[in-house]
């Protein structure tokens, strides 16, 4: 699961051969069964909603289905906080009918967030010039990965991956094939591709904040002990380690290296109005990013937003 703090204060820079696997590093949380919301502090939100998801989050698709938000506030409705109810009802009421769920291990956000972005360019109207354009950036991240001192070799074959993914949506394959819906959840269904392109936007998050320490050093906290944490040990630590959660500081430095515009929406239970808080990472000119992907965070989980115009 990915854990990310409520948003951040206003000073904190945010956006308007084979290659080998960081080592794997798990993160258990016990249950609270504390409903007061207004009591709880943001760790034992996030061990609510750890209660709440499916205990069985390894057999859980890595990417599913798009299905009903009114599925998620099924799981709500059993008394754990009238207060998440109103908020899925605030999201449907703003047109967000569907959610697609990301399994909760540490890579959530990485993951929800590559599917969004390619899921995007699937169903782009200037299909073409979106592919090129990030095709393009692409390749430009690559001196920055250099910079920041990685080698060819550590990410070279999760690059491929990547771009091989966007460029079929359109260039057919051999077989004469071009990615669709099905093809796209296919592939992050499948643990060697989905993971290839987590470990590579991992790394890419690293290399945005080792090439550019003075603006990220002052926000580098230990998630546990609140310490500060200097560049190099965060980011080998947090960030190119598999299965650690993300934070508010890796949104920013992956969208801005990305030129991505996204927007997270906190089902958190703090609203009792029931709205829901949208925080925005814009990084280009709304009118040149249409229709950016959004997140549906819930304390220690990213899932994907999508409206009725989404697949």
């Amino acid at each position: 699961m990915d854990s990310a703090p409520p948003p951040p204060p206003k000073d904190v820079p945010s956006s308007s051969g084979s290659a080998s696997v960081p080592t794997i590093v798990h993160t258990d949380v016990e249950g609270s069964t504390s409903t007061d919301l207004s009591s709880l502090t943001p760790l034992e939100l996030q061990q609510l909603n750890q209660n709440i998801m499916n205990e069985s989050a390894s057999r859980a698709p890595l990417i599913s289905e798009s299905m009903p938000i009114g599925k998620l506030r099924e799981e709500y409705e059993s008394g754990a906080s009238s207060t998440f109810v109103m908020q899925i009802d605030y999201l449907k009421g703003q047109g967000y009918s569907h959610i697609r769920r990301t399994r909760g291990d540490g890579d959530c956000f990485y993951r929800s967030l590559a599917f969004a972005w390619i899921g995007r360019m699937l169903k782009s109207r200037n299909q073409t010039i979106d592919v090129a354009k990030s095709l393009s950036l692409l390749d430009s991240t690559l001196l920055i990965l250099k910079a920041a001192g990685f080698q060819d070799l550590v990410y070279e074959d999760f690059y491929d991956v990547l771009i091989s993914l966007i460029r079929q949506i359109v260039v057919p394959e051999p077989n004469g094939s071009t990615l669709t819906e099905a093809i796209l959840l296919e592939a992050f269904q499948d643990a060697e591709v989905s993971n290839c392109i987590v470990v590579f936007l991992r790394l890419l998050t690293s290399a945005a904040i080792r090439t550019d320490p003075d603006t990220y050093a002052p926000f580098l906290f230990h998630p546990e002990s609140g310490l500060e944490v200097l560049p190099q040990e965060y980011c080998e630590r947090f960030v190119e380690a598999i299965q650690v959660e993300a934070d508010h500081v890796q949104i920013t430095a992956l969208t801005k290296i990305l030129k991505l515009n996204i927007e997270v929406a906190y089902l958190d239970g703090h609203n009792e109005d029931g709205s829901v808080n949208f925080v925005q990472f814009h990084n280009v000119p709304p009118e040149d990013f249409e229709n950016p992907p959004v997140l549906l965070y819930r304390p220690g989980h990213y899932d994907i937003l999508e409206q009725d115009t989404q697949f």
